[in-house]
């Protein structure tokens, strides 16, 4: 895909340096702790595609592909601007020839996703940050891209989920970050589509309620549900703990339990 760059862009580096990111200006949606915890979620086996749903700038996908070497990523995204600004973070960052970018509205119809590129069985992982909110469910921010990123149509999550499922090859996963007052909602459109789902909730502090969740599931499992321990990421001090420290590098993956 050749893309031309829109200006202008912010960068900054992630994985303590090894992956640099060109993003949007402050004031539009950039990618931030979310993003940092949904690309360390699941390490992939060796060879495996990675799709990244919602994909934006390009930030799980690229941190996998950098930290995967022998994968493929493949970043969905339908906003035309952040989409060339993803496959020029590809070039940037040495990874363009194991990466696709596909510009594609997710909640599209299924001829119109499939024509776009969106074929059924096109990855064995799936990584999403959906938009967290419904219209009409919260005040929408001002900002056009910012807004757009972080709102759905209504029933928009379960159409979501649905073009995920299908996505994936049989057996394949799926990874997730939502707002923990969305679990409900997140399960329902889990149901009937997959299974071993894994809910690890993220606590800003450990004496604190869950901010978000994380989730991973497996298509056509009929294993039972897992509620696993919580992820910390602030000490009482306010300093980041070991664990999210780790996960923020890139020198740890959350299901492998190998964070500090």
């Amino acid at each position: 895909m050749n893309c031309a760059t829109p200006e202008p862009a912010a960068s900054a580096s992630w994985l303590g340096g090894r992956l640099r990111l060109r993003q949007p200006e402050r004031g539009a949606h950039r990618a931030g702790t979310d993003a940092a915890l949904l690309a360390s979620l699941v390490r992939p086996s060796p060879g495996l595609t990675v799709c990244d749903v919602g994909a934006a700038t390009g930030a799980v996908g690229l941190a996998v592909a950098l930290r995967a070497p022998d994968c493929r990523v493949i970043l969905v995204e339908r906003d035309p601007d952040l989409a060339a600004l993803a496959w020029d973070n590809a070039t940037l960052n040495g990874v363009s020839d194991r990466t696709t970018i596909i510009a594609a509205d997710v909640l599209a119809r299924g001829n119109e996703r499939r024509a776009a590129g969106l074929v059924p069985a096109l990855a064995d992982l799936v990584l999403t940050n959906p938009p967290f909110f419904e219209t009409g469910r919260h005040r929408a921010s001002p900002v056009a891209g910012k807004a757009a990123a972080h709102t759905f149509p209504v029933n928009g999550l379960d159409g979501w989920l649905r073009t995920c499922v299908e996505l994936l090859r049989p057996r394949g996963r799926l990874g997730m970050i939502h707002r923990a007052d969305a679990l409900p909602d997140c399960l329902d459109a889990l149901r009937g589509r997959f299974g071993a789902i894994l809910v690890r909730p993220v606590q800003a502090h450990a004496a604190g309620p869950a901010i978000r969740v994380l989730i991973s599931a497996v298509k056509g499992s009929r294993a039972p549900f897992t509620l696993a321990a919580p992820l910390v990421l602030h000490a009482q001090d306010g300093s980041f703990t070991p664990v999210a420290m780790a996960l923020a590098s890139g020198t740890a993956w959350i299901e492998d339990g190998d964070a500090p």
